[in-house]
């Protein structure tokens, strides 16, 4: 390590110190110049020293709230917790970030790096989804704001892979119930996954569930709509395959009424 880095690294200990302080330490507070910190936060950055990066955004905002350097800090700062997986101090600088500065030209990234920090936290659909949730939530807002950018077509593509993520979420609870017959509460479920998710990998196998829970309650007019929806939309299926042995076996011939809910979700 060079001099010079050296004495870096121990500014940027001290700025972590610092940093630390409580207001009645005034007598330990030394004030840096605005480009040396920055500039140690930047080259930390690009060594990938993530953490000691964003110390060092952060005390440029403290040291010299009122400068151009403050503004980028802040953002550099969000994106610094995000490299290092501190997400949630990243979602809070990028948020400190867009009521400073609504309008500035960075705040779509700043919307952005708000949705990649819940969609890093997306979880196995095993697990609660309300980080999910925060993702299809955050994604959809970039996608709403910022229709023609690069971030809202990758943003577009995360939102597709979270929304089948939520859609597999549904599958396995209502598969869970099915398992224990409360088909009642299956059909909830999958009824979820066709209304909310129906462009979803989920959707053949959601309607074939329907297909079967509808025949296990004996509500058979039902069943026969779900198995026409899927055999309309997923002929080639595996999963309309087996609604319609279920229903030939029953002697049952598939049709969709035009007042069912089901019908109305796909034009004919």
């Amino acid at each position: 390590m060079s001099l010079v880095s050296f004495r870096n690294l121990i500014l940027l200990f001290a700025i972590a110190g610092l940093s630390a302080c409580s207001s009645t330490d005034e007598d330990r507070y030394v004030a840096r110049d605005v480009e040396v910190i920055y500039n140690l936060a930047q080259e930390s950055l690009e060594k990938k020293r993530y953490k000691f990066a964003a110390v060092a955004f952060d005390e440029v905002e403290r040291q010299h709230p009122y400068s151009v350097w403050a503004r980028r800090a802040q953002l550099m700062s969000a994106y610094s917790h995000y490299m290092s997986n501190g997400f949630d101090d990243a979602i809070l600088a990028a948020q400190r970030f867009l009521q400073l500065h609504p309008g500035n030209r960075s705040a779509p990234y700043a919307y952005y790096l708000i949705a990649l920090c819940h969609y890093e936290q997306i979880s196995d659909v095993g697990r609660d989804q309300a980080k999910t949730l925060e993702a299809e939530r955050a994604l959809t807002e970039v996608i709403r704001r910022f229709p023609n950018t690069d971030y809202a077509r990758d943003a577009g593509l995360k939102l597709a892979l979270t929304q089948d993520h939520l859609a597999g979420k549904d599958m396995e609870v209502g598969r869970f119930y099915m398992q224990r017959q409360e088909y009642l509460a299956a059909i909830g479920r999958f009824r979820n996954v066709i209304e909310s998710y129906q462009t979803t990998s989920h959707a053949p196998e959601a309607l074939h569930r329907l297909v079967e829970s509808y025949m296990a309650l004996g509500i058979l007019e039902e069943a026969k709509m779900a198995g026409a929806v899927l055999g309309h939309n997923y002929e080639g299926s595996k999963w309309y395959r087996y609604s319609y042995a279920m229903l030939a076996e029953g002697d049952m011939t598939p049709q969709v009424s035009s007042t069912s809910w089901l019908a109305k979700l796909w034009p004919f």
